[in-house]
C-alpha cells in the first residue's frame, strides 16, 4: 500500500480544472450512488496491460492509443463504436504486420468524457457562460441551463461507459477481431483511397499467411489468439470525485485500483506535483499516463516520476509528449536525457495532436503534415538518444469527418464545415488515421533495420 494515501486524500490538496457545482449535496449523493455501482474494469485486466506496457518500456513493442477527443452522449451508438473499432484494428494490424512489432491497443473510449479548458468561461455575442467541460459535467449547447454543471451526468457517463465496454469486449473476444476478417474491417468511405489499396495488399498477404497456417493445422479454433485480441480503455482522470467513487480494493492483492478504465492519465494542465490529480494517481496501481508539454522542466519531470513510480516499475508510467511540430526538437531531447540519466523505466509516447492545433475559417483544425512532422521528430530524437520510440497517442474516429486538414485524400480548408462533428478538438478521420499508421509502420521498420544485429552466443 502507498504510504499516507487513501482514495480521498486528494481532497486535502489544491486542485485545478474543477467544475463549480452549485449543489454540493446533490454532488455528494451522486458520488455515493456511484460508489455502490459495479466496477467497469477489473484489477487483473489493468495488471495485464501493465505487463504489456512493461514490454514496450523495454523496447519489445509499440503502444497505439487513440480515440475520441471527448465522448458525447448524443453520438453514443453501436455503429459509432463498431466503426471506431474497425479503424483501430486496421491501424493495429498495419503496425503489427508491416513493422513486425507487437502492438498494445488502448482506446480513448468508455470514459473519455471530461475535458480541461484554458478558460473557465466562454463568450459569444457578449454573453458569458461557463465553458463546456465535457458531457460528464455540462452540456455543449450555449445556454445557461446546459452550462450549469449537473452531477447526474456522471451516472449517465458511467452507464454509457458500461455499454461501450460491453460491446468492445464482444468485438475483441467474440470473433470480430479474427484475422480471417481482415478484409472486412475496411470502412466504406475509405474505399478508393490510396490507403485502401495499400491496406488491401497487406490484407491479401495476411490472408495468404492464414491459408498456409490452416494447411499445416494452425487455425483460429485451436489458437484463440488468431480470433481474439486484447483491447484496453483509457481516459484523462480529470473529474476526481467520479474517479474516487470507482476506486476499489483488489481482493487478490489488497491494492487500490481505479475501475473506471484500465489506464488513466494526468493532463498537462493538472500535473502539479503537490496538487490533487498527482495525489490521486500516485496511490492507484493502474498504468498511469503523464502528459508532458513544453513548460515541463527535466528536474520537475524526474520529481513527478519519483512520486508516480517510486519503485521504477516498467509499464507503470507512460510519458505522453505533446509539444507541437516546431518545438518537439527543442524540448523532447532534454526530457529524454534527464530520464535516461537517472535510469527511469518509462514508455515514451508521442501525442502529435494537441500541440498542432490552429484556427482556419473559424474552425479549430490540425494539419496532417504538422502531425506527421512531430511524429518524425519523435522518432528522430529517440534514434539520436538511443532510446525506444514506444507509441503514438492520437485523437481519431471511424467516421468520415472533415476536422483535420491534409492527408493523401486531402481535407481542404474549405471542406472543414462539411462534416465537422467533434464536441471539442479536431480528430483524424479513419482514412487519415490509416495513412498515419502506414507512415509510422515504415518508420518503425527503419528503426529496427538500423539496430545492430543481436549477438548469438553458443554454449
Amino acid at each position: 500500500m502507498v504510504k499516507d494515501w487513501n482514495p480521498t486524500s486528494w481532497r486535502a490538496k489544491p486542485i485545478q480544472q474543477v467544475p463549480a457545482y452549485p449543489d454540493l449535496n446533490a454532488l455528494a449523493e451522486t458520488e455515493r450512488r456511484l460508489a455502490s455501482f459495479p466496477p467497469l474494469v477489473f484489477a487483473g485486466e489493468a495488471r495485464k496491460l501493465k505487463r504489456a506496457l512493461g514490454d514496450v518500456a523495454e523496447g519489445r513493442g509499440f503502444l497505439l492509443q487513440g480515440g475520441d477527443c471527448a465522448e458525447s452522449f448524443a453520438e453514443h451508438g453501436a455503429d459509432n463504436i463498431r466503426d471506431f473499432f474497425r479503424a483501430f484494428l486496421q491501424m493495429a494490424v498495419v503496425l503489427t504486420f508491416a513493422a513486425s512489432s507487437p502492438v498494445v491497443k488502448v482506446g480513448r473510449i468508455a470514459g473519455q468524457f471530461a475535458k480541461p479548458r484554458s478558460s473557465g468561461d466562454e463568450t459569444k455575442n457578449g454573453v458569458i457562460l461557463p465553458s463546456y467541460r465535457g458531457d460528464i459535467i455540462n452540456g455543449i449547447e450555449f445556454d445557461e441551463a446546459s452550462r450549469i454543471p449537473a452531477p447526474e451526468r456522471q451516472e449517465m457517463a458511467y452507464r454509457q461507459s458500461a455499454a461501450t465496454l460491453n460491446l468492445l469486449r464482444a468485438f475483441a473476444q467474440g470473433g470480430y477481431a479474427n484475422l480471417d476478417n481482415v478484409h472486412q474491417w475496411m470502412l466504406g468511405f475509405v474505399s478508393g483511397s490510396p490507403q485502401a489499396e495499400r491496406y488491401g495488399q497487406l490484407a491479401d498477404r495476411i490472408s495468404e499467411t492464414m491459408n498456409f497456417m490452416r494447411a499445416i493445422g494452425i487455425n483460429s479454433e485451436s489458437h484463440p489468439s488468431l480470433r481474439e485480441t486484447d483491447f484496453f480503455t483509457s481516459h484523462e482522470a480529470l473529474l476526481l470525485g467520479y474517479e474516487e467513487a470507482l476506486t476499489r480494493v483488489d481482493s487478490t492483492s489488497g491494492e487500490w485500483y481505479a475501475t473506471s478504465g484500465h489506464m488513466i492519465w494526468i493532463g498537462d494542465r493538472t500535473r502539479q506535483i503537490d496538487h490533487a490529480h498527482v495525489e490521486y494517481c500516485r496511490g492507484i496501481r493502474n498504468p498511469i499516463g503523464l502528459k508532458c508539454g513544453p513548460s515541463l522542466a527535466g528536474d520537475d519531470l524526474l520529481r513527478l516520476i519519483d512520486v508516480l513510480n517510486p519503485s521504477n516499475e516498467a509499464g507503470r508510467l507512460t510519458l505522453i509528449t505533446r509539444f507541437g511540430h516546431e518545438k518537439a526538437g527543442e524540448h523532447l531531447p532534454r526530457l529524454v536525457r534527464a530520464v535516461e540519466r537517472e535510469g527511469r523505466k518509462v514508455v515514451w509516447s508521442c501525442d502529435p495532436m494537441h500541440g498542432n492545433t490552429i484556427t482556419v475559417n473559424d474552425y479549430k483544425t490540425r494539419p496532417f503534415e504538422r502531425i506527421l512532422a512531430e511524429v518524425e521528430t519523435f522518432f528522430d530524437v529517440h534514434r539520436a538518444e538511443g532510446t525506444h520510440a514506444g507509441g503514438i497517442h492520437i485523437e481519431m474516429t471511424g467516421k468520415d469527418v472533415t476536422e483535420c486538414t491534409g492527408g493523401a485524400r486531402p481535407v481542404l480548408a474549405e471542406d472543414l464545415s462539411d462534416r465537422y462533428h467533434t464536441h471539442c478538438d479536431p480528430r483524424l478521420n479513419a482514412n487519415q488515421a490509416l495513412e498515419l499508421a502506414f507512415l509510422v509502420a515504415e518508420r518503425i521498420k527503419k528503426e529496427q533495420e538500423a539496430r545492430p544485429p543481436r549477438q548469438v552466443v553458443n554454449f
